[in-house]
């Protein structure tokens, strides 16, 4: 998956909501769980509002890692406010990596793909919705694509 930092971007904008419940962030982990197990996806999901987890759940052949995947990825966007595959991307362009930032910590942040911002407009992110177990563009794929299929359905 070769994309771009602009089209990341424009997933951000494009994925960006005017409100959110916490009714709202369980519905779409519902549907992320829903699509995941249909397709028999070996992961670990998380969707966080607020600092609370909202879902957060391991689907069979994912592994003990994923857990700890799950939770760098979604620090990652809770600092930074992008997605995790955006900062891997970001990162990447200029040469290094989160890992080479002597301020974070690798144990605490990670700039994989797979976490994606819970964006409202004129708050900025509130949440998160990661996923964890496939390759890192796979994951951030799966996470936009229901993301996309959830807002189209509401």
């Amino acid at each position: 998956m070769s994309v771009s930092l602009e089209q990341l971007l424009a997933e951000e904008a494009e994925l960006q909501f005017d409100h959110l419940t916490q009714e709202d962030v369980l519905a779409l982990g519902l549907k992320l769980l829903e699509r995941a197990r249909r397709d028999r996806l070996p992961v670990v999901i998380d969707v966080a509002l607020a600092g609370l987890t909202v879902l957060h759940c391991a689907l069979p052949g994912c592994r003990p890692d994923n857990e700890d995947w799950v939770r760098r990825k979604r620090n990652t966007v809770g600092r930074f406010w992008h997605s995790s595959f955006y900062m891997g991307r970001y990162y990447a362009s200029k040469g290094t990596s989160l890992a080479d930032k002597p301020h974070l910590a690798p144990s605490e942040y990670v700039d994989h793909g797979g976490s994606f911002p819970l964006l409202v407009r004129g708050l900025g992110c509130v949440g998160s919705i990661t996923v964890s177990g496939l390759a890192q563009e796979e994951d951030h794929a799966l996470v936009v694509d229901v993301l996309r299929e959830w807002r189209a359905g509401r």
